[in-house]
């Protein structure tokens, strides 16, 4: 029997996490009463001498901001690691366990000006932003002790995003994270089953279909994945196989900064409102040994729904069985390659 993904529920498998879905695609007749955000309209300064990512401001430990003109990256003040720890454990029959972790975490200003981000920033800037993540991940990367190197971007209150200022985190940890390790197993798996990248074949039935895809250049692939959890997800996929940020060549690199001004810029559209979002890259594994299974990528994870005002949460069912979504990933595709 045929399955009919626009109208009947059906669970969806993600191969990177080896998790499912559940889409139910009836559901978004339902009316909602909901919680509705409200949507701030004051104004972001381009300059907040509150602000302690802006220029020539004084930091929370006493450190004042050099009047940068560019990308601005400095260690964070509060890091969530600390290097140069001593190996403790705790282990009690295996279920009261725990491991020291050492590490790093640095903060990334993407501009000096506090009122633009990645949506509104010119591209030779989005460019430059590129460059010092590569930059970034080369140089951590090859520290004794650092295992994994992850770059992130909280926009908005709604993501946790403590400040404004345009800006993105980037964390080196001595071991491999809870999702890049999914996704490190599965792929590893998939080239031992079946000789080819996961991503790579992937990307391939995506350009074949073309439903999901919302935007593609030379040297990438945007696509709403087809096991996609939050409504408006995107993936970011190179179409050569390549590990790293600093595998991009020139081209690449100019092609990436493209596709990421376009997909931010339709999501300030899409709700006609700055749009919030997590993002990140997921990349090689810095322990040394060869990766040939990992397909550097990018996830877009936004949490808003129908509107500026109405988010979708994790709650119920999602936090105690399965993770659920109601707009199907090739609705979601369409709107917003029909935003403009």
């Amino acid at each position: 029997m045929m399955l009919d993904l626009h109208q009947r529920p059906h669970r969806r498998f993600n191969p990177l996490t080896r998790e499912w879905v559940l889409v139910s695609p009836h559901r978004t007749e339902r009316p909602w009463l909901g919680q509705v955000e409200r949507v701030s309209e004051a104004r972001v300064p381009a300059y907040d001498p509150e602000c302690y990512m802006c220029p020539g401001n004084t930091r929370a430990t006493g450190a004042r901001n050099p009047c940068y003109k560019g990308v601005f990256i400095f260690e964070n003040d509060f890091s969530a690691l600390c290097g140069d720890l001593p190996d403790g454990f705790v282990n009690e029959q295996g279920l009261i366990v725990a491991r020291s972790e050492a590490g790093l975490c640095r903060v990334m200003c993407f501009s000096p000006s506090h009122s633009v981000s990645l949506a509104s920033m010119p591209l030779a800037e989005i460019g430059s932003v590129v460059n010092a993540w590569a930059e970034q991940f080369r140089e951590l990367s090859s520290r004794s002790g650092i295992g994994y190197v992850q770059i992130f971007e909280n926009r908005g209150a709604m993501m946790g995003a403590s400040n404004p200022h345009p800006h993105c985190q980037i964390w080196a940890s001595a071991s491999v994270p809870n999702e890049p390790a999914k996704e490190q197993n599965a792929q590893c798996d998939y080239l031992k089953a079946h000789g080819a990248c996961l991503l790579c074949q992937y990307l391939e039935i995506e350009r074949r279909s073309g439903e999901r895809i919302v935007f593609e250049n030379e040297s990438f692939l945007l696509v709403v994945p087809y096991w996609a959890i939050w409504p408006f997800e995107v993936m970011v996929l190179p179409r050569r196989h390549l590990g790293t940020l600093t595998d991009l060549k020139e081209e690449e690199r100019s092609a990436l900064t493209g596709a990421l001004q376009w997909l931010t810029s339709r999501y300030d559209r899409l709700f006609d409102s700055p749009f919030p979002y997590s993002m990140g890259f997921h990349q090689t594994p810095t322990d040394g040994q060869p990766h040939p299974e990992w397909h550097f990528h990018g996830h877009f994870y936004p949490p808003l729904l129908r509107s500026a005002t109405v988010r979708k949460f994790m709650v119920g069912f999602e936090m105690l069985g399965t993770p659920q979504r109601d707009i199907t990933a090739e609705s979601a595709a369409a709107i917003l390659r029909e935003t403009k």
